[in-house]
C-alpha cells in the first residue's frame, strides 16, 4: 500500500493535472443538476421527457465523443517523446473526423426525432416534449465532436486549465441561456423544455469558438491547422479512437435501453431514474477527471519508455479515486432524504428513490476503479480491450438482467439498481486484472 499510494511529487503531479479537469467537470455536473432542477419545475412529464431525450442524445453523439480519448492518448505520447512540432497533428485529424462523422448522424437523428421518441416512450403526453428537446439538442453534435477533440489536446499537453476555464464559461452561458429560454427571462421567448435544449446547444458552439481562438493563439507551433491532416494521421487516429467511439455508442445505447426498461416499469420510475443518473454522473466526475489524468501520465511514461512508471501511475490514481469517491458519496448513505427532497416534492417519489441512492453511495468506489483503469488502459493504447470488456458486461449481462428483474419479474427500480451494482463490481475486477497483466505495455501508438 505504501508503494502504490501517491505521495509527495507524484501526488502533486496528479493533482496539478487532475484538479482543473475535475473542476471543469464539476461545473458540468452542477449544470446538469441545475438543468434538472429548472426542468423539474415544469412537472414530472417534462422531467421524464428530458431524461429520455438527454440520454438518447448521448447515444446519437457517442461516436464523436469517443474521439477525445484517442486524441489525448496520441498527443500525450508525442509529448512524452518530446516531439513538440507534431503534438497538435492528432487534434487536426480529430477535428476533421468529428465534422465528417457528425453530418450523417445529425441528418438521421434530427429527421427521426419524433418517431424515435414515440418508440422509446409509451406516454403520448411525454413523447412529443421529448422529441422537441431531442431535436434541438442534436443540432449541437458538430460542436460536441470538436469540443471533445479540443479537450483531448489540452489534457494531453498537460494544460488542463484551458479545458477547465472554457468549460466553466460554457456552463455559465448554458445556465443563463437555458433559464432565459425556459421561463422567458432576460427578454427571451418562453419556450419551456425546448428552451432548455436550445440553451445547451448554443453554449456548445460558444465553447467551440473559444477553443478555436485559444488553439490558434497558443498551438500553431505544435502544428495546429498548419497542414491538412494526411491519411496516415487520420488512419492512426481512427485506429486508436474508433474502439473508444464504438464503446461510447454501446454505452450510450445501453443507457438509453436502461431508460426504456425503466419506462416499462412506470413514468414515476422514469423520473426517479433520470434524477438518480444525474446524481451518479455528479459523483463519478472526480474519477473521470482523475482517469483523464491517468490517460496522459500513462501515455507520457510509455513515450519515455518507462512501463514500470506507467503501471504505478495507474495504481496511484485508482487508489486515490476510490477513497475520494467514497468520501464524497457519504451523504447519500447518511442523509438520502435531504438530497432527494431537492428534486422531488412528492413523498412517494422520495420513497422510491431512497434505497437505490443509498446503494449507489455504498458502492461508488467500484465505479472509480473501473473508470480510472479504463482511462489508464486507453492511455496505453489498449482501447480494443476496454471496448470489449465494457460492451460484454453491459449488453450480455446488465441489459438483459435489468429487463428480466424489472418489468418481467416485477422487482422494479430497486432490482434494476442491484444488478447495476453487480455490473460495476465485475468491471472493476476485470479492469484491475487487465492492468496487473501489463500486456498493454508493448502497444505502439
Amino acid at each position: 500500500m505504501t508503494q502504490y499510494w501517491p505521495t509527495g511529487a507524484r501526488l502533486q503531479q496528479i493533482m496539478v493535472l487532475a484538479l482543473p479537469i475535475m473542476a471543469g467537470m464539476l461545473s458540468q455536473s452542477i449544470l446538469n443538476i441545475v438543468d434538472t432542477w429548472m426542468v423539474s419545475s415544469l412537472g414530472s412529464d417534462a422531467l421524464a421527457a428530458v431524461g429520455m431525450a438527454s440520454n438518447t442524445n448521448y447515444l446519437a453523439s457517442a461516436a464523436v465523443i469517443g474521439l477525445g480519448a484517442g486524441v489525448q492518448a496520441m498527443v500525450a505520447r508525442r509529448r512524452g517523446e518530446n516531439n513538440e512540432t507534431a503534438m497538435a497533428l492528432p487534434l487536426n485529424a480529430g477535428l476533421s473526423i468529428a465534422l465528417l462523422m457528425a453530418l450523417p448522424l445529425f441528418l438521421v437523428f434530427y429527421l427521426g426525432a419524433a418517431p424515435l421518441m414515440a418508440f422509446l416512450i409509451d406516454d403520448p403526453l411525454v413523447a412529443p416534449i421529448a422529441a422537441d428537446y431531442f431535436g434541438i439538442r442534436i443540432v449541437g453534435i458538430f460542436a460536441l465532436g470538436m469540443n471533445f477533440s479540443f479537450r483531448g489536446y489540452w489534457n494531453g499537453v498537460n494544460r488542463s486549465t484551458v479545458y477547465m476555464r472554457t468549460l466553466i464559461v460554457m456552463h455559465v452561458c448554458n445556465v443563463v441561456l437555458s433559464y432565459g429560454f425556459i421561463f422567458g427571462a432576460f427578454g427571451f421567448p418562453e419556450l419551456g423544455v425546448y428552451g432548455a435544449g436550445l440553451g445547451t446547444s448554443l453554449a456548445l458552439y460558444i465553447a467551440s469558438v473559444l477553443y478555436l481562438i485559444q488553439c490558434w493563439m497558443y498551438s500553431r507551433g505544435h502544428g495546429f491547422l498548419a497542414v491538412m491532416p494526411r491519411w496516415p494521421q487520420i488512419r492512426d487516429t481512427l485506429k486508436l479512437a474508433l474502439p473508444n467511439s464504438i464503446q461510447q455508442v454501446f454505452f450510450a445505447g445501453g443507457l438509453t435501453m436502461l431508460f426504456w426498461i425503466i419506462a416499462r416499469v412506470g413514468t414515476p420510475e422514469l423520473a426517479v431514474g433520470h434524477v438518480l443518473i444525474t446524481i451518479i454522473l455528479f459523483l463519478i466526475l472526480p474519477s473521470m477527471g482523475l482517469g483523464m489524468a491517468a490517460t496522459s501520465l500513462v501515455s507520457q511514461a510509455l513515450g519515455r519508455g518507462d512501463a514500470e512508471d506507467a503501471h504505478r501511475w495507474g495504481v496511484n490514481i485508482t487508489l486515490l479515486g476510490m477513497v475520494l469517491l467514497w468520501v464524497i458519496a457519504l451523504p447519500l448513505v447518511v442523509v438520502p432524504d435531504l438530497i432527494l427532497s431537492t428534486f422531488f416534492h412528492e413523498p412517494e417519489l422520495i420513497d422510491l428513490a431512497r434505497a437505490p441512492l443509498q446503494i449507489t453511495g455504498l458502492f461508488i468506489g467500484l465505479d472509480a476503479c473501473g473508470i480510472i483503469l479504463s482511462q489508464a488502459l486507453l492511455g496505453a493504447g489498449a482501447s480494443s480491450a476496454v471496448m470489449k470488456i465494457s460492451i460484454i458486461l453491459q449488453w450480455a449481462f446488465f441489459i438483459p438482467a435489468a429487463f428480466i428483474v424489472g418489468p418481467v419479474l416485477g422487482y422494479g427500480l430497486l432490482g434494476i439498481w442491484l444488478f447495476q451494482l453487480i455490473q460495476r463490481l465485475l468491471q472493476a475486477i476485470i479492469m484491475a486484472r487487465q492492468w496487473k497483466s501489463r500486456t498493454w505495455a508493448t502497444i505502439k501508438i
